[in-house]
């Protein structure tokens, strides 16, 4: 907005004075060459929001349409407009599962995650936890080896299945946050330090990230991990450390000497210690305990009582099946992956929907 006139009284001496010298200014302007003046910027339609890379050609509360050029990426988008590159998967569902945006191409990409529990008409969204021991040579059938490993985490990878944090799939629980229709949690039992030497490496490879429950007496024998590296692979951002209890005792079995107060005090033991010794040993790398895995998958009343007691926020077992919105908190269920399995068996257990006719 121009500034409002000023009008001045001037004397006829000092108006002749200022007429001489703007006349001079005007002389030297028609002399000196003027650059043109700017175009007019049009008012009409809104111009286009520039990014770093793309234009945004219209938005929303809810919803942006985004321009992309040369050198964009899902991750790179969405980690400009919804905070994190793991959310890149939103972007590729609400563009009918696309891979890579092509440049000049509008995308959607939605501002606010779409159906957090993950509900349609054919049914319920459920996400598969799978459940290993030990990754290593051996013939047991606790023991993967580490081909059969490395081969179960690259079809995962080749058949765009989403790897999800425990903590991802409590949100998802929740109504808070909703997860990929192909989302795994990949977690193991125990603390064997095979993990470490064979499986460590081929989830940090692919950019897979997994949960190791840990029983602390473990901690220090002969096959179980350190410190050290259970501090590395949490300082990876590879391998969350949980609680498997103190001693993996069935905590569903009551000793014989032991009676209602006693076994509730012994209870508390074998779900207080663990969070106490590993965030004690693991505190500087910031771990929290907060999710906790039954020893033998098995829960009773008290053991549920003694979860909520303690501020647990998560309990696995090891029934069979995949979790869905509805599934309790404290009784998530695993798929166990067995070293007898082949890859077609691996598959087969992986279920991502469950139908609306069988809930």
């Amino acid at each position: 907005m121009p500034p409002p006139a000023v009008i001045l009284l001037l004397s006829p001496r000092r108006c002749g004075r200022l007429l001489a010298l703007a006349l001079a200014a005007l002389l030297v302007a028609c002399t000196t060459p003027q650059p043109a003046p700017p175009a007019p910027e049009p008012s009409a339609p809104p111009k286009a929001e520039p990014t770093a890379l793309g234009v945004v050609a219209g938005r929303s509360p809810r919803v942006l349409v985004y321009v992309p050029r040369e050198g964009d990426t899902l991750q790179g988008i969405a980690a400009q407009w919804l905070g994190s590159a793991d959310k890149a998967w939103q972007i590729s569902e609400a563009n009918r599962d696309l891979r890579q945006p092509v440049p000049g191409s509008p995308l959607v990409v939605p501002l606010v995650a779409p159906n957090p529990l993950g509900v349609t008409p054919e049914g319920a969204q459920t996400i598969t936890i799978l459940c290993y021991h030990r990754v290593g040579p051996g013939n047991s059938k606790m023991v993967v080896s580490p081909a059969k490993f490395e081969a179960q985490l690259e079809w995962l990878a080749a058949n765009d299945y989403h790897v999800v944090r425990l903590a991802d799939v409590r949100s998802f629980l929740a109504g808070a946050q909703a997860l990929p229709q192909r989302s795994v949690a990949i977690t193991f039992d125990d603390g064997y330090e095979s993990v470490y030497r064979y499986a460590y490496p081929a989830l940090k490879r692919l950019g897979f990230a997994a949960t190791m429950f840990v029983y602390t007496d473990f901690i220090g024998s002969r096959d179980a991990l350190t410190w050290p590296q259970m501090d590395e692979m949490w300082r990876a951002g590879t391998m969350d450390i949980q609680a498997h209890s103190k001693s993996h005792r069935n905590l569903t079995e009551r000793r014989a000497d032991e009676g209602d107060t006693l076994y509730r005090q012994n209870l508390d033991v074998e779900l207080k210690q663990p969070r106490s010794v590993v965030e004690k040993n693991l505190g500087t790398a910031g771990v929290k305990v907060r999710h906790f895995a039954y020893p033998y998958g098995d829960a009773n009343e008290a053991v549920l009582d003694a979860m909520q007691r303690n501020g647990y926020e998560l309990g696995v077992t090891v029934n069979p099946g995949a979790n869905a919105f509805y599934t309790a908190p404290f009784l998530l269920k695993r798929v166990m992956i067995f070293g007898d399995h082949e890859l077609d068996d691996f598959k087969a257990r992986l279920q991502g929907r469950r139908s609306a006719a069988k809930p």
